[in-house]
């Protein structure tokens, strides 16, 4: 009796320490389960943010706005209004003539070909594409808009280099010493070595500087290079030295000029979505991969949905259950964990090598993606149609209806959001895929825009690669600016696909 007495609270107390101790580990993995989402959804902002401040800057590009005469003699000397002889026309000229007039002291023939290699070589595209659409400007003046080099662009873009500007205190005076110049102010010197001295529409690189004079070297030349020169000063210092840059200090300066004169202005770059790929980056867009894309889900939406619904239909309702079915089915689930690229091989050795389909034509990456999606398909759609409560065709059949009439007529009504689920999910699937596309050809460079199911033609995805591996910069943001328009649209696919659930979604 008193061994009984003495032991029930040792029990009662170990009891409530297992418990307090099964509390403790419920707790601990709730926090590890709250920890682990919370580091997931730190490196998802940290992906999304790093694609953002990347990629932004190609939805912007820099043009200049050249007052200009168009020249009749040089663009239609017939002044016949006929469009073909208006593409034909000398557009490039009038726009060089006018942006050398922007810099008159550029008189030698090396700074005239590095002031000219700051526009793009497509600068007249807008041009002629303006006065294509409006022949009535031939012969007059026009404001036109002249695109910059992806260097250029870039730089305004502070992608190049940070620049800080300071006032100069006083009146510089400028006195050439041999090869180099001595430069004086009655103010306090606040240059360093370094930085630069504009004055009188000149420049100077400051070398070294002592107690009452700064030693420097000619960057552009004064407008009134006399033997001492003097006038108001201020000081541009570029954060990045000039041998890590592409654009040189003199092209700098020529820039901040356009800049500050209000004459370089940033817009939306509308090219990137209606332009094809280009080898000069301030020039492609991703529209004729976008056209690809778009083509390219067509046929694989044609061919594996009605294929993907008719299997599952006849593998869950009318076939019979044997050995051949559940190989089958065996089969459907193993292919749909098969690595991508198998179906890329085998699109690559029957559809090219043996049909002698066209290579790098949305026809046949419509074929591949089709059967990479549809045991997805199909899978999607069984689970759909084995959702539906029994009852609902055990109803159809008591009152007369056929097992077709059944299955058709209200099975597959009620299973429908399922589908239509499974299957925008597997688009979405196929639209991000690359390895596939990579094996039959369609890593092309592709400038046209493709207009039917046979023309040459590549993927978004395969774009994205393709600019990746380009060493230039702006190239960098056109892969970000391609892969945040690739994302956009799997977020549209996959809340379409949730907006279907919700809508069409039955409680039983």
């Amino acid at each position: 009796m008193t061994d009984t007495a003495i032991a029930t609270p040792r029990r009662i107390g170990d009891n409530d320490a297992l418990v307090a101790r099964r509390y403790r580990a419920e707790r601990r993995f709730k926090f590890y389960g709250i920890a682990a989402i919370a580091v997931t959804a730190v490196f998802l902002m940290l992906l999304f943010a790093d694609v953002l401040v990347k990629g932004l800057p190609a939805f912007t590009e820099h043009r200049l706005t050249l007052p200009i005469k168009v020249d009749q003699a040089a663009i239609d000397p017939q002044n016949s209004k006929d469009p073909k002889i208006i593409r034909t026309g000398d557009f490039d000229s009038p726009i060089r003539r006018a942006f050398r007039d922007l810099f008159p002291e550029v008189t030698t023939r090396g700074d005239r070909k590095k002031l000219m290699g700051l526009l793009s070589s497509g600068a007249a595209d807008d041009f002629r594409a303006m006065v294509m659409r409006d022949p009535a400007l031939i012969g007059q003046d026009a404001k036109v808009p002249v695109l910059l080099s992806d260097d250029a662009d870039q730089y305004l873009k502070g992608r190049q280099t940070g620049v800080e500007k300071f006032p100069g205190q006083g009146t510089m005076t400028v006195t050439p010493e041999g090869e180099q110049f001595k430069l004086t102010s009655d103010g306090v010197a606040l240059p360093s070595p370094g930085d630069i001295i504009r004055m009188n529409g000149g420049a100077f690189r400051v070398l070294s500087l002592s107690n009452a004079a700064l030693l420097a070297e000619q960057v552009m030349a004064p407008k009134t290079p006399a033997p001492a020169a003097s006038g108001a000063w201020d000081i541009v210092r570029f954060t990045v030295p000039e041998n890590n840059r592409r654009i040189d200090d003199q092209e700098a300066l020529w820039l901040e000029h356009l800049k500050e004169q209000g004459i370089a202005e940033s817009n939306i770059a509308w090219r990137f979505f209606t332009s094809g790929d280009s080898r000069e980056p301030e020039l492609a867009g991703i529209r004729g991969a976008l056209m690809g894309s778009i083509l390219t889900l067509l046929v694989t939406l044609f061919l594996c949905l009605p294929i993907g619904v008719a299997a599952a239909i006849y593998l869950e309702e009318f076939a019979p259950k044997n050995r051949f079915t559940q190989i089958i089915e065996l089969n459907i689930n193993n292919l749909a964990a098969v690595p991508s690229i198998v179906f890329g091989l085998l699109g690559l050795a029957m559809f090219l090598n043996f049909f002698g389909l066209p290579r790098s034509a949305p026809l046949v990456g419509g074929l591949v993606l089709a059967l990479l999606v549809l045991p997805t398909i199909i899978i999607a759609s069984r689970a759909a149609l084995r959702a539906v409560p029994p009852s609902i065709k055990e109803a159809a059949l008591g009152v007369g209806a056929s097992h077709q009439q059944a299955v058709f007529h209200h099975v597959l009504p009620l299973a429908m959001p399922g589908i239509m689920t499974g299957t925008i999910i597997g688009m979405a699937h196929a639209l991000g895929e690359t390895a596939p596309l990579l094996m039959i050809g369609m890593v092309a460079f592709i400038v046209d825009i493709p207009t039917g199911f046979t023309d040459a033609a590549t993927a978004l995805p395969i774009q994205i690669y393709l600019w990746s591996d380009l060493p230039e910069i702006a190239f960098q943001s056109k892969t970000a600016g391609a892969i945040i328009v690739l994302l956009a649209f799997l977020f549209v696919m996959n809340a379409a696909a949730i907006m279907l659930r919700k809508r069409f979604e039955r409680r039983w």
